[in-house]
């Protein structure tokens, strides 16, 4: 999994104190109490497995194991059924990658902690201080290898031969040997049993690639991919190594011997990772599906093992034309829309396919959808008109969201600094609105030059007029509050995830009035991470129907006003 860039435990350290009462805190003393009915609840967009699928595994009972980063949990896959189990609990669970030595000792990387677990029986130990473990792999003789990528860009041994003794009880990277470094983003990688050497692809060169791990020698094997993430081996047939392409959804055979490549199948760009079972069955992953395909390495058929219509729905937009609705939703993995009235899931952007960075925060403006990501920090314009991506802008400190007025200017929302900036049509001057906002997390425009943002940390919603700068409480009180719109009427619509609800809030008065009630929403943070994690999203579409994205069951609410 590819992220640019994480915020640092000191920049989030504030808001992560202040935005752990926030969730915790009770219902504010002046909400209205729920009305007769509220809105009528159904799941639009059903929901799915694991909150994106990378590192795939199977141990030497051929068992199928995956993970997920966002998720930060290891799944236990049933791939002739398709059935789930969650196998490691969040966050020790997160997983970019994992794999099972011949004794039986499990390893996997926690990307976004900064750690490798190694489990062997009752035991479980960590080595930290890494910077984006990535990928690992046992050698045959027992040694653990482990690469950093995106955060760092070096491949390490890990020294487990005190592992059973009781004084043993984890180690941190400086006591590592390093093999080699500037490697150029040694992803996915195996260890041949045949010759003991490291294959693997380097994601930013676009090769595959042999390495010594004894002195970190490097040998390109083939070259031409677009964003080579992959790549492991059939032990039937050892001379082929096979590749995974996530920027052309590709999978390829590479032989050893003739150094020939060969296209195997054709997916969807997003591929993450691959394994093969002991009879020689080919399964690969895909982060943005959120999915696991059974791929015939003869025929190139790839069949569903299990897969879901949406990966991590964050936030999410609505436009209203002629009477229907179609919700814009920032999947993590994707741009995507939403039907309405059908639920029907369509593509508009997939990560390395068409775009590098990874969506939460998302906007409708008027000639531009806006989406911003923590993870890689930047502010993506894509054309309303073409659905084409026209400018990335970059250099933003942890942006979460963004809005475009009708001159083209940009306000955008920094988790990192907690500033309002306000950004140029072209993106070149950059100046300071607000400050001091506690944990930012999603904004809506009001009338003329208002702006509304949710302090997630804070509990609370601000107005601030982006001409003067004033700046008002409109509502406090809030348990986390997340997602925001404007209805028709004004009124504003807030997904407050610390009580599971919707509100809606006068901005004239502040009084709360609950929509919704019991919604899956509010996926955890990990140590250290952002206090919104993932932003769920809230929009108002024809009718006062409000649509609310569900991080937690990675599905859809359609909120329908009562009958009067």
């Amino acid at each position: 999994m590819r992220l640019a860039r994480i915020l640092t435990a000191a920049t989030l350290a504030l808001a992560l104190t202040a935005g752990a009462s926030a969730q915790q805190a009770p219902p504010a003393a002046d909400a209205a109490p729920s009305p007769p009915k509220e809105y009528n609840q159904r799941i639009l967009v059903p929901g799915s497995w694991f909150h994106g699928v990378h590192g795939l595994a199977f141990n030497k009972d051929d068992q199928l194991f995956a993970g997920s980063v966002i998720g930060q949990a290891i799944y236990k896959v049933q791939v002739d059924s398709g059935e789930v189990d969650r196998f490691v609990d969040p966050p020790t669970g997160m997983a970019d990658d994992i794999a099972f030595a011949d004794d039986g000792t499990m390893a996997w990387t926690a990307f976004l902690m900064g750690k490798v677990y190694v489990r062997r029986g009752n035991k479980t130990v960590e080595i930290t201080g890494f910077s984006g473990p990535n990928s690992l792999a046992f050698a045959k003789d027992g040694r653990l290898f482990v690469s950093e990528v995106f955060l760092g860009d070096a491949l390490y041994e890990i020294d487990l031969k005190n592992f059973d003794k009781p004084e043993y009880k984890g180690a941190q990277k400086s006591d590592l040997r390093k093999v080699a470094e500037k490697l150029g983003g040694l992803n996915g990688f195996e260890i041949s049993r045949a010759d003991g050497f490291l294959y693997g692809p380097l994601w930013f060169k676009g090769q595959a690639v042999k390495i010594n791990t004894d002195n970190g020698a490097v040998e390109v094997i083939a070259d031409g991919f677009r964003i080579p993430a992959a790549a492991n081996f059939d032990a039937k047939n050892p001379d082929n190594l096979y590749v995974i392409d996530t920027g052309t959804g590709s999978v390829w055979s590479v032989s050893l011997t003739s150094k020939a490549k060969k296209l195997v199948a054709s997916l969807k760009p997003g591929l993450d990772n691959l394994a093969f079972d002991s009879r020689g069955r080919l399964f690969v992953s895909s982060m943005t599906d959120n999915g696991i395909y059974q791929v015939d390495t003869f025929t190139g058929a790839a069949k569903t093992v299990v897969e879901g219509k949406l990966a991590i729905p964050a936030d999410i937009a609505v436009v209203s034309e002629h009477g229907k609705d179609t919700v814009h939703v920032a999947d993590v993995f994707s741009y995507r829309t939403v039907d309405g009235n059908s639920g029907a899931v369509a593509d508009v952007l997939r990560v390395h396919g068409d775009t590098h960075a990874y969506p939460l925060g998302i906007s409708v403006g008027p000639s531009h959808i806006l989406l911003s990501s923590w993870f890689s920090m930047t502010v993506e314009k894509v054309d309303r008109k073409t659905g084409k991506l026209v400018a990335t802008l970059g250099d933003f400190a942890a942006p979460m969201d963004a809005v475009e007025m009708a001159d083209g200017t940009l306000y955008v929302a920094e988790l990192g600094t907690g500033n309002l900036v306000k950004v140029s049509a072209d993106g070149k001057e950059r100046t300071i609105v607000a400050k001091e906002l506690r944990a930012p997390a999603a904004l809506a425009k009001g009338k003329d030059n208002v702006v509304y943002v949710t302090e997630h940390a804070a509990g609370a919603v601000t107005q601030i007029d982006v001409a003067s700068g004033a700046r008002k409480v409109v509502a406090d009180g809030l348990a986390g509050p997340e997602g925001i719109d404007v209805g028709p009427d004004g009124k504003l619509f807030v997904a407050e995830v610390g009580q599971k609800r919707v509100v809606t809030i006068d901005p004239a008065t502040g009084t709360k009035t609950v929509i919704a009630s019991n919604l899956d929403i509010g996926l955890e943070t990990y140590p250290g991470g952002p206090p919104a994690l993932i932003v769920t999203g809230v929009a108002v579409g024809t009718g006062g129907t409000v649509y609310v994205s569900s991080d937690r069951r990675n599905a859809m609410y359609k909120l329908t006003p009562p009958a009067r």
